[in-house]
């Protein structure tokens, strides 16, 4: 099974302090293929870096972030190839662009999202893309289809 996830599961990886990390280390470490844009990259060291303003974690950690993440990741997809359709995403559903990139990877990957973000997951009901969006708060790695 293919599990795109997006930025609020990854720093969760970090900071292990979070809300729901137990659950997003479980989406790592159940052995499906875990696929994110690269932007996803850019995010986490932003977000780091603001951890580390906020006292969360050291300078040390924010540096492990932006050279280890690529190796928790089956497949890094180009963020080149999502703005279209992300575009397209954001505009039906009056979300961010960014947010609606990791749509857009899930459909082109044929993947379920797996998200921390209650707002996209808020967004997605009572759309076509409720069924392969997944909150991190019900993800059950151990069922075949999240």
């Amino acid at each position: 099974m293919s599990l795109v996830v997006d930025a609020s599961i990854a720093l969760k990886w970090f900071l292990l302090d979070e809300p729901l990390a137990s659950q997003a280390i479980a989406a790592f470490e159940n052995g499906g293929n875990l696929i994110a844009s690269d932007f996803l990259i850019a995010k986490m060291c932003n977000g780091a870096w603001r951890s580390t303003g906020l006292g969360r974690i050291s300078r040390a950690q924010v540096d492990e972030i932006a050279t280890g993440l690529r190796r928790f990741f089956d497949k890094l997809v180009s963020a080149a190839r999502l703005p279209r359709r992300a575009s397209a995403i954001a505009g039906q559903l009056d979300h961010p662009v960014y947010d609606c990139s990791y749509l857009a990877l899930a459909e082109a990957e044929q993947a379920n999202l797996v998200t921390a973000d209650l707002r996209l997951a808020d967004k997605v009901r009572g759309t076509t893309w409720e069924q392969i969006v997944v909150h991190l708060g019900s993800y059950d790695p151990g069922s075949p289809d999240p």
